[in-house]
């Protein structure tokens, strides 16, 4: 119970990097949370920071989500059975997700989760029977939805939603469609102010042309 414990502390603290925080710092010598939409997140360092730094916040809030559910699961459980080992990573994985959503270092305020999440998954599908290719639709989905409307939230939003939806199709375990449906629930609750913008018709587009 112990490691347990002590696993889930440790994905919350790798999932509460600020990497986009940081990167404002380092960069700019700016607080990201003043600029933008204000959220410490890969979409509003990509706004504020630029393409090339956006890119690379994105890429590590993916692999901190990564890196807790492949290697720390592994190292600390490796002789668990199946059913088990999943259950592990699966709270790990929402651990990190918890700790970029509620950063300790930015008093419990950070990011979206979107990139996190999606390295949580990527994370859980190498290990899960049956996730892949419900990842692969999940992101297809958001790809779709983005291509189409160019905003970021919205596609997150009902990529989010499509989650649970594509694992009952999938026939998912009944662990992981209650993963899902937290991570789902995550989703929804982060972009609580950027639905309201959505339906306002206020929500900015995502641009990648040179201002």
């Amino acid at each position: 119970m112990l490691w347990i414990i002590t696993a889930i502390i440790i994905s919350y603290l790798i999932g509460s990097i600020p990497t986009a925080y940081i990167f404002g710092r380092v960069l700019k010598g700016i607080d990201i949370r003043k600029f933008g939409s204000g959220n410490v997140g890969a979409t509003n360092a990509l706004r504020v920071l630029g393409k090339g730094p956006g890119i690379i916040v994105l890429a590590l809030d993916i692999i901190k989500g990564l890196v807790p559910v492949i290697f720390l699961a592994d190292s600390l459980f490796p002789k668990v059975n199946f059913t088990s080992a999943d259950i592990l990573r699966i709270i790990i994985g929402i651990s990190c997700i918890c700790g970029h959503n509620w950063t300790v270092f930015l008093n419990f305020k950070g990011g979206k989760g979107i990139a996190t999440t999606l390295g949580v998954l990527l994370g859980l599908s190498a290990k899960i029977y049956g996730l892949k290719i419900v990842l692969v639709l999940v992101l297809g989905t958001w790809l779709v939805i983005f291509l189409v409307s160019r905003i970021v939230s919205l596609a997150s939003v009902v990529a989010g939603l499509s989650l649970p939806i594509y694992g009952i199709f999938f026939k998912l375990s009944r662990v992981m469609l209650i993963a899902s449906m937290v991570l789902s629930a995550f989703v929804i609750l982060r972009h609580k102010a950027n639905l309201k913008r959505i339906f306002q018709g206020k929500e900015p587009q995502l641009s990648f042309k040179k201002k």
